[in-house]
């Protein structure tokens, strides 16, 4: 079978990309992807990850269980230690370091080259206040693009950079760089790579399409996998697709499992849909937990 894809990427979007981890899950038991390289931002990078490594089923129960018995995401008393009050960046922290160690770290050498794309701020804007500036450029230009393609970070001066998978020595190195990727603030805290305070990575190219312009230049079909129906369009040689209908789980929430797992749900049924109308002899593809009644 012909290569149907030689780069894909994973746009961000919180929860909602665990449909991204059961699209390409169902993609590739149907029909089985062999990209030269993946570039992902923020919670796509981390399904980006984890999905290549075939840990989706252990993830997955990970995150419901933690997300089956917290009861709230916040606690106000945070704050007179002079931390955030949101209790997502410490659970995303722990669990990142819960699912990568130095055999994985071995295992992602082996595989496709993924690109972790962060947004770093200038130097004369504090990392804070450059995160505010973007997130309020990005929600005029949702008012008056609808954002379906993000760059608004780049008018208040971040600039974007890439850390790939295939020069980290360590697991530390990818939950830095995986942190640093999905750095909103007040939810997620300031990110650092290369010694540099870093920021979500959308918030300069969102879903991530800088990478794969380099590769499209070259004539490589690409895929991207959006996290909501507002997404940019397909051209000749880049297939964007999107959830069939709207994901309705929170981004930051740390207690919705039933949302978490509706997203990979629909993942598993669109991806499955995508290969199927792609032609040819496909598997069937078969879900990781059972359907929600």
């Amino acid at each position: 079978m012909a290569q149907d894809f030689e780069a894909a990427a994973f746009a961000g979007g919180g929860n909602r990309c665990y449909w991204q981890g059961g699209f390409w899950e169902a993609l590739n038991e149907a029909r089985p992807q062999k990209p030269q390289f993946i570039v992902g931002v923020s919670a796509g990078a981390f399904q980006a990850c984890f999905t290549v490594l075939g840990l989706g089923e252990h993830v997955r129960g990970l995150v419901l269980e933690a997300c089956g018995t917290t009861t709230r995401g916040y606690d106000w008393r945070r704050l007179a230690q002079g931390r955030s009050p949101f209790l997502v960046g410490d659970m995303y922290r722990a669990l990142l370091e819960d699912v990568f160690g130095p055999k994985e770290i071995r295992a992602l050498h082996a595989l496709p080259e993924i690109l972790i794309q962060l947004a770093h701020p200038p130097r004369f804007l504090p990392a804070p206040l450059a995160a505010m500036a973007a997130i309020g450029a990005y929600q005029i230009e949702k008012l008056v693009t609808g954002a379906a393609y993000s760059r608004a970070g780049r008018y208040v001066g971040l600039r974007p950079s890439w850390v790939s998978t295939h020069a980290m020595q360590d697991p530390a190195e990818l939950v830095a760089a995986l942190m640093a990727t999905s750095s909103v603030p007040p939810f997620m805290p300031i990110g650092r790579a290369g010694g540099l305070a870093a920021l979500d990575g959308g918030l300069v190219d969102n879903p991530p399409l800088e990478k794969l312009a380099e590769a499209e230049w070259q004539g490589r079909r690409t895929l991207v996998l959006a996290s909501r129906a507002s997404a940019p369009p397909s051209t000749a040689l880049r297939t964007v697709v999107r959830p069939s209908v709207a994901i309705a789980v929170d981004k930051f929430s740390v207690t919705d499992a039933a949302g978490i797992r509706a997203a990979y749900e629909l993942g598993l049924k669109d991806g499955a849909a995508f290969a199927q109308s792609l032609g040819g002899r496909t598997r069937k593809s078969q879900l990781r937990y059972a359907p929600t009644p």
